[in-house]
């Protein structure tokens, strides 16, 4: 699975999962004290997902028994799957299970002439909790339906309030790129969740994927939290990571400083046309496409935008733009808000992130964590964007597999003690107010 969901995602087609049957859907304690999540997808398929980053597909079998692949990979993975529907049960690779109960309140709550659709997830019990918002990425997938942590984190004692992203699934609205209006719908989040927790939040925070790297510390500069988790995330504009993205592929290619001098040029071209909104800054592309289109490094200028851009015409860039990027921030310059801010955050990276590259993110969050800004960073060797490892196809692409085993244990930890240990591992560069076990 080729998770392109920061940048690339701007000018992605919409996904929508196919709803399944209701009853597999949900998170099973199994008996030897391990969980795993189930998850509904496209088509007939529903997807497991455990806390140690194992996941795969599900496919239904002739008797009765669901058949399991690895990962994104379709190869089988010997792991067969059963649901006692009628009892809540669920018998996972010759292990059983019962289904978690959760105490879940649904919710609209509205903002900025938008109606936006929420879900509260809480432990049973009595006591306090802390609580995580989902902050969601570019996609254009209902989270209500998609993200499995609203499940996850709850049965680890966490809290967990999600919601449809304006003109998404459930949210009314106007689908936007804009990081202040996707700030003001975060805050909005909080304040609902609060709402609904009452006396059980002790502590709240966001964890935010890939674009909502650049809204949720927007959102807590105007009405803090008590933590971040930002996941796959940058700490550039989006015009920058892009230009990160195209160098970083032709180095890999084998080029050198001259070739990618001359791909800014058609990266420069690029961002016209989009802070344009899309009605000017054509000549200008035709231009560089004339001066190096027979170049051989040309093919290889893919980064996100210019994957996608590179092979429309003109009319179709006119016509289908403005619909897929709408109030992008494209020099959104995201460092003066997280100078300034006092909020403990995570950032966890991927070393291999080809959507949102680590590179510049990693160098820069360590300066602010050297001017004792609260940040810890965590870099995962070997992982893409969505924080998921892979293998190579005979073509060259990436298929994912899993989730590094600590991805989910270290956001676990520092939602719950407001700090990381030194067991995940990950390269961990931590501030100073960070703790490790």
């Amino acid at each position: 699975m080729n998770m392109w969901l920061s940048i690339a995602m701007l000018f992605a087609a919409p996904i929508q999962p196919v709803p399944t049957q209701n009853c597999p859907v949900g998170i099973y304690a199994l008996a030897d004290g391990d969980f795993v999540d189930i998850a509904p997808t496209s088509g007939t398929e529903l997807r497991w997902r455990r806390p140690d980053g194992t996941t795969g597909a599900l496919s239904p079998g002739p008797d009765g028994r669901w058949i399991s692949t690895l990962g994104w990979t379709g190869r089988a993975d010997g792991i067969r799957v059963t649901f006692d529907c009628a009892r809540d049960r669920i018998m996972f690779d010759g292990r059983p299970g019962e289904q978690i109960d959760f105490e879940v309140k649904e919710t609209r709550f509205d903002v900025d002439g938008a109606s936006l659709a929420g879900r509260l997830v809480m432990p049973r019990g009595e006591g306090p909790v802390p609580i995580v918002v989902l902050v969601h990425g570019a996609e254009r997938v209902s989270a209500r339906d998609a993200y499995a942590l609203q499940r996850m984190f709850p049965a680890a004692g966490i809290g967990a309030f999600v919601y449809d992203k304006r003109g998404v699934g459930g949210s009314s609205g106007q689908y936007t790129h804009d990081y202040a209006t996707l700030a003001t719908d975060a805050i909005a989040a909080v304040r609902e969740a609060k709402r609904l927790g009452g006396s059980r939040v002790s502590r709240i925070g966001f964890q935010a994927g890939s674009q909502g790297g650049w809204v949720a510390p927007l959102a807590s500069r105007i009405e803090p939290v008590d933590f971040i988790i930002v996941s796959f995330g940058l700490a550039v504009s989006p015009a920058a990571a892009e230009r990160e993205l195209i160098a970083a592929e032709l180095k890999r290619e084998g080029f050198g400083d001259t070739e990618v001098s001359q791909a800014m040029e058609i990266a420069q071209a690029l961002e016209v046309i989009i802070d344009s909104n899309f009605q000017t800054g054509y000549e200008q592309l035709a231009a560089v496409r004339a001066r190096y289109g027979n170049e051989p490094w040309f093919r290889h200028v893919r980064g996100s935008a210019a994957a996608i851009m590179l092979g429309m015409t003109e009319e179709q860039m006119r016509r289908e733009g403005p619909a897929l990027v709408p109030n992008i921030s494209l020099y959104y310059d995201p460092m003066p808000v997280l100078r300034h801010l006092d909020t403990p955050q995570l950032w966890i990276l991927g070393a291999d992130d080809i959507v949102a590259p680590p590179g510049e993110t990693s160098r820069r969050l360590g300066d602010l964590a050297r001017a004792r800004r609260p940040i810890t960073t965590a870099v995962f060797g070997g992982a893409d964007h969505g924080m998921y490892r892979y293998e190579l196809a005979a073509d060259g692409s990436r298929i994912s597999t899993r989730a590094p085993e600590g991805y989910f244990p270290m956001m676990r930890d520092f939602i719950l003690t407001g700090r990381t240990g030194t067991q995940y591992g990950a390269r961990i560069v931590s501030a100073p107010f960070a703790k490790a076990d």
